[in-house]
């Protein structure tokens, strides 16, 4: 395996740094690995020795016992890294410093959504790995109540050009080569891991500001748009509103809000 520990990559191309040096800053307060979705997640990266995690954060979902190399291009989330954490480049997806070939796997969770050009990030992964896992959220995200009812304005995240089919499209190429699925990825009502939909049973999480500062969704947020929002859903939790609408939910085990684990291989590897 080649690649390089340290790389400055050029803020032009990829996620932008400078968006996640502010972001990013608490992130590991409430961003932290859910064993049941790593467990899906190692299994996606099936016969893997060598993984890459591109838009890599502060290392969740990093698979102990294999050898893993990072890329992520803002220097607060590399800053934030576990100590015993893989070794970190800083590089962005649509320019991976780094071989042809050079992984068994790569894996992008959660992170296309912030790339400036998603095809070539695309591109890049199938180029450095024989296998490409990624995690995204489709629009049916936007039907959950979070968006629906409260933040609407969290629907224009979910372009076209970032859609699980879109990406799986993408990965799959024109020549055929690759094998793609896409699989529904549920989140446990108890998910560990506080990113934007994991508190779809515990509503009372998005009025903690702290919990909300971990969340792309909300950071991309005018003030306009994010405070009658809070307003709307800490009033509806007072009286009861949400409870009546939406009470339900706290008796399942499990939702599927929208996110897909994206898994392309190519022909010669087993599936």
């Amino acid at each position: 395996m080649h690649y390089v520990v340290v790389v400055s990559a050029a803020r032009s191309a990829g996620r932008s740094p400078d968006r996640y040096d502010m972001l990013g800053r608490s992130y590991r307060q409430t961003r932290r690995e859910d064993p049941r979705i790593a467990a899906r997640i190692r299994a996606a990266l099936g016969a893997a020795r060598t993984v890459l995690n591109v838009g890599a954060g502060t290392g969740s979902y990093e698979p102990s016992g294999l050898r893993v190399a990072a890329a992520e291009p803002a220097e607060v989330m590399i800053g934030q890294r576990p100590a015993g954490a893989a070794p970190a480049m800083r590089a962005v997806a649509e320019a991976l410093p780094l071989r042809d070939g050079s992984f068994d796997a790569v894996m992008a969770l959660l992170t296309v959504q912030h790339w400036t050009d998603p095809g070539r990030g695309l591109a890049e992964l199938r180029r450095v790995a024989r296998r490409v896992v990624v995690l995204a959220a489709s629009t049916a995200t936007s039907d959950l109540w979070l968006t629906r009812d409260y933040f609407p304005a969290m629907a224009r995240q979910r372009r076209p050009d970032i859609q699980p089919e879109t990406i799986a499209s993408q990965l799959a190429g024109a020549a055929g080569r690759w094998r793609v699925r896409i699989e529904p990825l549920p989140l446990p009502r108890d998910c560990l891991d506080g990113f934007g939909e994991a508190f779809w049973a515990r509503p009372e999480a998005y009025l903690d500001r702290s919990v909300r500062a971990g969340m792309s969704a909300f950071g991309l947020l005018t003030q306009a748009e994010l405070q009658p929002g809070i307003e709307r859903l800490d009033a509806d939790l007072a009286s009861g509103a949400w409870q009546a609408r939406h009470g339900h939910l706290r008796e399942l085990e499990e939702l599927d809000c929208g996110h897909r684990l994206i898994v392309a291989y190519q022909e010669t590897t087993a599936a």
